[in-house]
């Protein structure tokens, strides 16, 4: 199975969850006198099902060897899973849309280090991908005493080289 890698964009992803960055299309305005600009409401987090609450972590992410291998993804059924990037690296996201995993439907995308990515509720997704170098995501998700990670290997693997990913 042979994957085309996107660039990252709203209207591309829009089907697997938001974009986090400071687009001029999210809605901003001057906060703090002047002095901060605020990029508002940029992700609708889903946390609180089965009485479960926000936590914030930071993942640090090992790049895995080129080429890359992708065999499973990920899913979390009680809520979203927010990754902001804290380093100055490109990232991929693999994903595929919620419900019944549909491998025919995965997309891969290339994003940049300003973007970071809130998934929505039970999409489909790999862990994290950092390339080039260890890097570090700012994570908010859900914790609380149910189970809210499901695993899927995937039936037909694929493999993405180097020069796919950086053409």
């Amino acid at each position: 199975m042979h994957k085309i890698i996107e660039p990252l964009s709203s209207a591309a992803f829009r089907a697997f969850g938001d974009i986090i960055s400071v687009a001029d299309a999210a809605r901003h305005y001057p906060i703090n006198r002047g002095h901060s600009e605020r990029y508002h409401d940029l992700a609708t987090l889903e946390l609180t099902a089965n009485n479960g609450r926000a936590a914030v972590s930071i993942f640090r992410s090992t790049p895995l060897p080129l080429p890359l291998t992708i065999t499973q993804l990920e899913r979390h059924p009680l809520s979203s899973q927010a990754f902001v990037p804290l380093g100055s690296e490109p990232y991929l996201l693999v994903v595929a849309p919620a419900g019944e995993l549909d491998e025919t439907a995965i997309r891969v995308f290339l994003a940049r280090p300003d973007q970071g990515v809130n998934y929505h509720t039970g999409t489909w997704h790999h862990f994290s991908l950092a390339l080039n170098t260890v890097s570090d995501f700012l994570v908010i998700d859900r914790v609380g005493e149910d189970p809210n990670c499901d695993e899927q290997a995937l039936h037909t693997p694929f493999t993405l080289s180097s020069a796919e990913i950086f053409p």
